[in-house]
Order: C-alpha cells, then sequence, then structure tokens
C-alpha cells in the first residue's frame, strides 16, 4: 500500500518528492515528519512492489530503500528500480551492521547508505544524504544536456560541412568538364596538353571532396580508396588522350587529414602524368606503379615508378616545368622534399612524409 503525504497536498509542486520504501509504518510516518520539515514531499511505500508500482507512475525524485522486509530485502528491489527508464537515485537505508551489505548496494547501483541507528539519528543522516544525492542528480542531469547540446552542435556542423564538400565538388566537377571542353576547342599541341594536365589536377582535388560528402568522417580521408579511384581516372583520361599505359597500385590503409590528402592526391597526378608523357618512347607500352606504404605508426611512403627511360631529379625537366613546381610546393605541404633513386632502371620518386 502507498499512503500519500498531506504535507506534500499542501506544499509546492517544485518540491522534491521522496519515496521512502519501507515495511514499518511507525518509522516511515517519522521519516515523513523529519523530511518534511527539510521541505520535502515524501510518499511511503510498504512494499517493493509497491515502491516499484508508483515509481512506473513517475514524478519520484529520490528513493530511500530498506534492507529488511518481508520475503524480499532492498537487495532484491534495488536491480528492479535501477532498471526503470529514467531511475531516480537510490539512497540505501540498514541495521545491518554488517558492511558487505552497504558495500552490495553500492556496486547494485545505489548512491549512498545509511545507517539505523537506535536513537533515531539516521533521519537526520538520511536528509544530508538526499540533500546530496539531488545535487548529484541536477549535475548529472545538466552535464548530459550540455553534451546533448554539444553533439547535436556537431551534428549540425558535421552536416554543413559535408554539404559544403558536395558543392565545391561538384564545382570542381564543372569546372573539369568546361577545361576538358575548352580542350577540344584549341588546335595547339601545348595548349591542348596544359588543359589535360589541368583537368587531373582539378580532378583530383574533387575527388577528396567526394570523399568527403560520402563519409562519416569529414577530417579525414581512406587514402588508399582514394588513390584507387584517382588512379583509375588518370588511366582512363590518359587512355583518352591516347597514352596507353597501365597503372599498378599498391596501398597500404591509411587515414590521412583532408588537407593532406589534398597535396598526396595532387602528387600523385602530377608524378603519374609525367611518367605517362616522358617515361616511355613514343609507340612504346609500359607500366607504371604507384605505393603507399606504411613505414611507422606515425610515417607513410608515396613512390611512382616505371621503367622507362628514367629521371634521377637533376638537369633542366622536359616541358615548362610547372609540374616540378607544382609536386615540389605539395611536398613541402607535407613537410617532406621529393627524393629521386638513381640506382635503378626508369624513375622511382619517393616522398616519405608524416600521418
Amino acid at each position: 500500500m502507498i499512503h500519500g503525504s498531506t504535507e506534500a497536498a499542501a506544499g509546492s509542486a517544485t518540491l522534491a518528492r521522496v519515496l521512502y520504501i519501507d515495511d514499518d509504518p511507525g518509522l516511515a510516518r517519522l521519516v515523513r515528519r523529519a523530511l518534511g520539515a527539510r521541505g520535502y514531499a515524501v510518499e511511503h511505500a510498504a512494499s517493493g512492489d509497491a515502491g516499484l508500482a508508483r515509481l512506473l507512475s513517475g514524478g519520484i525524485d529520490v528513493v530511500a530503500l530498506d534492507h529488511h522486509m518481508p520475503e524480499q530485502t532492498g537487495l532484491d528491489v534495488l536491480p528492479a528500480i535501477r532498471a526503470l527508464p529514467d531511475a531516480p537515485p537510490v539512497i540505501y537505508v540498514t541495521g545491518s551492521e554488517d558492511s558487505r551489505v552497504a558495500v552490495a548496494a553500492l556496486k547494485a547501483g545505489a548512491v549512498d547508505y545509511v545507517w539505523k541507528d537506535v536513537r533515531g539519528q539516521f533521519r537526520e543522516l538520511l536528509g544530508e544524504a538526499i540533500d546530496t544525492a539531488l545535487r548529484q542528480e541536477a549535475l548529472r542531469r545538466d552535464k548530459e544536456r550540455a553534451e546533448a547540446e554539444v553533439r547535436e552542435a556537431r551534428d549540425r556542423a558535421v552536416m554543413l560541412l559535408r554539404e559544403v564538400n558536395h558543392r565545391v565538388a561538384n564545382s570542381l566537377a564543372l569546372v573539369a568538364a568546361l577545361t576538358h571542353m575548352q580542350t577540344h576547342a584549341v588546335s595547339d599541341p601545348a595548349a591542348k596538353a596544359a588543359l589535360e594536365e589541368m583537368q587531373a589536377r582539378i580532378s583530383a582535388i574533387a575527388g577528396i571532396h567526394r570523399r568527403l560528402y560520402t563519409s562519416d568522417d569529414v577530417e579525414a580521408v581512406e587514402l588508399d580508396a582514394y588513390l584507387a579511384s584517382l588512379v583509375e581516372e588518370l588511366q582512363v583520361s590518359m587512355k583518352a588522350a591516347g597514352r596507353d599505359h597501365v597503372i599498378r597500385l599498391r596501398a597500404d590503409p591509411v587515414r590521412l587529414a583532408t588537407d593532406k590528402a589534398v597535396s598526396v592526391g595532387v602528387v600523385v597526378t602530377e608524378l603519374v602524368t609525367n611518367a605517362y608523357k616522358y617515361a616511355y618512347p613514343h609507340g612504346a607500352v609500359g607500366e607504371i606503379r604507384v605505393e603507399l606504404r606504411r613505414q611507422s605508426a606515425d610515417a607513410l611512403e608515396l613512390a611512382v615508378e616505371d621503367d622507362g627511360i628514367g629521371w634521377t631529379g637533376e638537369g633542366r625537366p622536359r616541358g615548362t616545368g610547372l609540374g616540378s613546381r607544382i609536386t615540389r610546393a605539395m611536398a613541402t605541404n607535407l613537410r617532406s622534399a621529393l627524393c629521386y633513386a638513381s640506382d635503378r632502371v626508369g624513375t622511382r620518386a619517393v616522398l616519405q612524409f608524416q600521418v
């Protein structure tokens, strides 16, 4: 049976409401009087089942649960209370001198415990424990609200950033398409080649933004998957331009920050494009290999190589030299420098950088 409190009926609706679960009605009256004097509205439940039924109705801010009750103990009731949705904090009340009872109650989810004493001082201690439990509960709820607001703000920012990446990718794709159209509109071979290279650079950067707006993480890119799509686009583009070489990619699984991934993509685009243009004599078919290898937990090595006529990075570059300047700039962004192997057939360009 649950007994209503006359103090609660007359008090303010803003009073914290305490449910005291104990089979002793006389002690319950004393507890109601002591807690009522502290400004609490108190209800009494004479059994664990009655207490659970009252809690299901809602409106209880804190529970004081007695240990000794007929047919069950507070330790039997406590897990059921904690399992309720939005369960209030529970203060365990026990007259047992066995400290293991209090330890078991705390392990089961009670926020505090109070010892019953023969002089009845536990009622004052219970009031203090309820004061503390309500303050802690208020802090916990404030913390949860603040964390929820932070999560919502972060989710909104991620959504907006994903939309920005979507629009940037679409805009870059449009610029690449316009560049492609311009390529067909010019007849000068040098101008046509320059426009084709510019289209490849734009597509490399657009690929990063496509990865970002289709990913759950807008701050980093799966570099191996990005390079796979980039290599495929380069091969299709170069084949359409009459340069038919096979590109083989071997890449370790790596997540890389967006700004670094953009630099890596541009470097790969420049080196692969140069290999297509200069590695093999006209009419010869060869292979171009791109390798991304993790050297350590925070270090990567990127290599682009071929089996062509060879280039060691020394001397005057063929063409305008723009590709070499772009590559050096991207390597600087990665706080590194491009190195060329000199003890092999063909060209091997290596870039080592930190994740």
